[in-house]
């Protein structure tokens, strides 16, 4: 089961599915010398109405063999006691699968849950940042750009602020408009490049340095230094019209995902929303460093944050082996093959990027360079009401409101979310 149907959500996914992952599976399992039935559970929904279904299908012992998740449930479902890992359900056959040697340790973690793999993840994206080169050019700045710091992020803004008319020198994602935009985009890559993560050891980050610096950071882009548009921070429509300003060159920096160049200023016009026909000569990308060199998790010059789906075995499945050969199969490097027919998106195996992602550079570039790199969102019941209070925090500071009352809201408000006893402070 995923949340997938025919002429419908994700068509795609469902279409694969049902016309090569259903008949290949059966045909490799007769040659084998057994006979078996998939039956694919098309689901078309509201993804909040299919986590429902999800969860009462495991709490009520029932329930398809293999199911898809989004990969921010996967801790929520795992404290809940529906799903397990995997190996605990199939076995050393889990173990033992090549497949793992393809997918990169910080990948498996869109999957996993405290050190251990609950599901296989599906697919991998990267947050980078972008820039204009034509505008680098102009402002006197090399146009092949890899910043090693904040502050030689801030430094290139402030070049340009200075050099560049009606160009807004720097957009990282603020406030609650933006949304989730705003915590992965934005406030999380900073805060894991400040060498702490939002949740680790059973606690949330409050009153911490890094929270600090991070919300400084904010203060001197949009409050001190007017490096940044506070205006767009605020609108509602403001992250749709950030993406047109890039492409207009009149934003020169913008922190976004993978999907901005597969889908957003793609130069088809039949895919991007705000086409850039000349996007592969005019856009940089370059990785988002951390403060300090050395100074991001696990002591990395440079950081990113990821989201994707997985699929979970069901514990409760009768054939557990049998849907371990069927979730791996779907996995293997001639599954992602037929899966990337007539698209193009970064699989979780590096075999399958190499040979399918040669002809674009900037998304071989993710998967290389970024996703070895990357981190998580925790897969919590709590994430979602604290990634809208981090949100609130960066508009409370672009707003102009002292990072100290910022923090001080802000830890108060998520005392009421997930109590004082899990909350780390300085």
């Amino acid at each position: 089961m995923t949340n997938a149907i025919a002429g419908g959500k994700n068509a795609a996914e469902a279409d694969w599915i049902a016309d090569w992952v259903i008949p290949e599976f059966t045909a490799a399992q007769q040659e084998a010398g057994r006979s078996v039935e998939v039956v694919f559970e098309a689901q078309g929904v509201d993804d909040e109405d299919y986590k429902t279904k999800a969860a009462l299908d495991f709490q009520s012992g029932k329930g398809a063999d293999v199911v898809g998740l989004d990969g921010i449930w996967i801790g929520e479902f795992a404290q809940a006691g529906y799903i397990k890992p995997l190996e605990e359900i199939a076995g050393d056959t889990v173990t033992s699968w090549d497949g793992w040697e393809q997918i990169p340790e910080a990948v498996q973690q869109a999957a996993s849950f405290e050190g251990r793999r609950y599901g296989v993840p599906q697919g991998a994206d990267g947050r980078v940042i972008y820039y204009n080169r034509d505008v680098f050019e102009r402002a006197g700045l090399p146009t092949d750009w890899q910043p090693a710091s904040w502050d030689d992020i801030l430094q290139t803004a402030r070049t340009l602020k200075q050099r560049v008319d009606d160009v807004v020198p720097l957009q990282l994602n603020a406030g609650t408009a933006m949304g989730e935009a705003t915590t992965m985009q934005g406030f999380l890559p900073m805060l894991v490049g400040t060498g702490q993560a939002i949740w680790s050891d059973g606690m949330w980050a409050g009153d911490t340095p890094g929270m600090r610096q991070v919300l400084e950071l904010y203060k001197t882009i949009y409050v001190d230094e007017e490096l940044g548009d506070p205006i767009l921070q605020q609108e509602a429509s403001g992250r749709d019209a950030s993406f047109q300003e890039f492409a207009e060159g009149r934003i020169a920096i913008l922190l976004e995902g993978d999907y901005f160049w597969r889908s957003v200023i793609n130069p088809d016009e039949a895919v991007g929303t705000a086409p850039m026909a000349d996007r592969d000569t005019l856009v940089g990308y370059a990785k988002i460093p951390a403060m300090t060199p050395g100074g991001g998790v696990n002591g990395q010059d440079f950081v990113s944050m990821s989201g994707g789906t997985a699929r979970v075995l069901n514990p409760n499945s009768a054939n557990p082996e049998l849907a371990w050969e069927l979730l791996a199969f779907m996995n293997s490097l001639e599954a992602f093959r037929a899966r990337a027919e007539g698209t193009l998106s970064i699989s979780p195996r590096d075999d399958v990027n190499e040979q399918l992602l040669a002809s674009d550079p900037m998304l071989s570039f993710v998967s290389e360079e970024v996703l070895p790199i990357t981190s998580y969102r925790p897969g919590l019941a709590e994430y979602p009401e604290v990634s809208v209070l981090l949100q609130q925090a960066t508009l409370d500071v672009v707003t102009g409101t002292s990072v100290d009352e910022a923090v001080s809201s802000y830890v108060a408000a998520l005392e009421d979310v997930v109590g004082a006893d899990a909350i780390r402070g300085a």
